[in-house]
């Protein structure tokens, strides 16, 4: 039974880094099921077992790279100086990676036509639930103001989203990063609690 799970995780990998492959080079509609199952040495019917259809497979890529996105913007947020600036780190870095080829054909783009609104996907409620851990602690310390905190987070975690999506739908995507970051620093910098 182990063996035919460990199997299963393994076929599910190798679908996955195939259809990130394929997705991020030729676009989720262009993509051809026989010749990325075929890449991985898999047949359709390992597809359809695992995820159900091409959808549920770009759900799945969808999911793992935005968890990356995640964990990296988090990484850079620690490395901030400052609980406040590490937030802002953490958004700048997410909107930043909207110049990262394989983030902006499948997350940013294909993911939203084909999944529905991003503000919904399970990846982005743990990206939420941090950022509302964050934006506690901030309004506890008296950083930032005291408004509620469900949303604010909502606030912060949906302008750095819909920025990211911003950039990568835009014509130049390195000429609207520094614009759309500056923006979203000035947003975000309103929250701030101003002491005489």
């Amino acid at each position: 039974m182990a063996k035919r799970s460990e199997t299963m995780q393994e076929n599910r990998s190798r679908l996955i880094a195939a259809a990130r492959k394929a997705f991020t080079e030729k676009g989720y509609a262009e993509a051809s099921m026989d010749e990325l199952t075929a890449s991985a040495g898999l047949t359709r019917g390992a597809l359809y077992h695992n995820f159900g259809d091409k959808r549920g497979l770009l759900a799945a890529v969808v999911e793992q790279i935005d968890t990356e996105m995640a964990m990296r913007a988090k990484a850079i947020g620690v490395r901030a100086a400052g609980e406040w600036e590490s937030m802002l780190a953490e958004g700048a870095a997410y909107i930043e990676m909207a110049l990262d080829p394989e983030v902006q054909r499948i997350v940013l783009l294909d993911g939203p036509a084909v999944l529905g609104d991003p503000s919904l996907w399970p990846s982005q409620n743990s990206c939420l639930q941090a950022t509302r851990t964050a934006v506690a602690h901030l309004i506890d310390k008296g950083i930032l103001r005291p408004l509620d905190v469900d949303a604010t987070a909502r606030l912060v975690s949906g302008a750095a989203l819909n920025a990211a999506l911003w950039v990568a739908a835009s014509e130049d995507p390195r000429a609207a990063l520094p614009k759309m970051i500056a923006a979203f620093r000035t947003l975000a910098e309103g929250l701030l609690l101003r002491r005489a």
